[in-house]
């Protein structure tokens, strides 16, 4: 049995992969990836911009689409559903061997919404109606606006992976959206899902950087500890939110929790293990979803144990240490989300300049 296979059977987590690429669907070697564990996947605007601006893999696809008049956001849009639907077709098996659990690919609302409550819901429904298969996940990310729209989504059926959190209080709020999402959905609800996607090392960074400049040695000794501890308290948060009589009265409906996702889980800082931020938040109920050379790393070295709730008494003074050092964690997560926001945007509007470059090259 595998790493990763053993990560699902014997600690209930379950791996998913952080990256997609045609070629990869092309050649087999994203069927290979399930093979070894691989449970779900997930993409972004980022990931799409490294894919079709460093491929030609693209180039015969884009061609007929130019050549049927679309134009260059539309190509965009046909160019990364047409890798979602290969994504969705190799992770079937998975969705259905696991009743719906695991197996699901996720595609992101574009990055110009973040802050467009209406037209993030429009844009959800949009993309799950034109993909119809039901094992996709529309990503939406956690926004104050995002809140409605993730709420709407979930009300209306649609499943939802919440991107871009970074603060135990923003995702309780996303919990209370998915919670009031399933109590305003009609009818049975076996078929909505959701994942939160709480990202973890660019924390750290963050973090490390600003407990570098307090200098303390009390401050020092808390590098690199505060992203794993957010996402032990983050796990904890959920066990409690998901249990009790108001949501029992959904799973009396078929309801299923609210997965957290650990996402951003490369390790930024060369001083760090490569496998940290896998190796540190292993436990049940959760995904992991791993970019491949990390994923590989983990594979090759890294540790099958449960760690998420190996301490969270010491998970939350961790947490209170930071404060108590000036750690202005409320600030540094709206920076981290004002930050992320952008970074998808820039890539998205980069992909669009090179399609438009590479438009021109193929027309003449």
């Amino acid at each position: 049995m595998s790493t990763l296979h053993r990560v699902y059977e014997e600690q209930q987590q379950s791996p998913w992969l952080d990256n997609l690429r045609r070629d990869w669907i092309l050649s087999g070697e994203l069927d290979r990836w399930v093979e070894r564990g691989v449970r779900g996947l997930t993409s972004n605007p980022t990931i799409f911009e490294r894919a079709i601006s460093s491929s030609d893999a693209y180039d015969e696809e884009f061609r007929e689409l130019l050549a049927n008049g679309l134009t260059i956001d539309a190509c965009y849009w046909s160019l990364v559903i047409t890798d979602i639907r290969g994504a969705l077709a190799a992770l079937a098996p998975v969705h259905q061997a696991s009743d719906g659990v695991d197996g699901w690919v996720s595609v992101e609302v574009a990055p110009s919404l973040a802050h467009d409550s209406s037209g993030t819901l429009a844009a959800a429904i949009e993309l799950h109606q034109r993909i119809a298969e039901p094992n996709l996940y529309v990503k939406i990310p956690g926004t104050v606006a995002g809140l409605d729209a993730i709420r709407g989504s979930i009300a209306k059926g649609i499943p939802v992976n919440v991107t871009l959190l970074f603060s135990l209080d923003r995702y309780a709020e996303v919990i209370e959206a998915y919670i009031s999402g399933l109590e305003a959905c009609a009818g049975d609800l076996s078929g909505v899902s959701s994942v939160a996607s709480f990202f973890i090392s660019r924390v750290d960074s963050a973090v490390d950087a600003a407990l570098d400049e307090i200098g303390t040695p009390d401050a020092l000794a808390l590098r690199g500890r505060i992203a794993v501890a957010q996402g032990q308290m983050a796990w904890s948060l959920a066990q409690q939110a998901f249990s009790g009589p108001r949501w029992q009265a959904l799973v009396d409906r078929g309801a299923k929790p609210q997965r957290p996702l650990w996402a951003s889980t490369s390790t930024k800082n060369p001083d760090y293990p490569d496998t940290k931020y896998v190796d540190e938040l292993i436990g049940p109920g959760s995904v992991n979803t791993i970019p491949d050379k990390t994923l590989t790393a983990f594979e090759d070295h890294g540790s099958v144990a449960r760690t998420i709730d190996i301490d969270l008494p010491g998970a939350q003074a961790t947490l209170d240490a930071a404060a108590a050092v000036g750690v202005d964690l409320a600030a540094i997560s709206a920076s981290l989300e004002d930050q992320g926001v952008a970074s998808f945007a820039a890539s998205f509007d980069s992909l669009i300049a090179t399609l438009e470059a590479r438009a021109e090259d193929l027309r003449s």
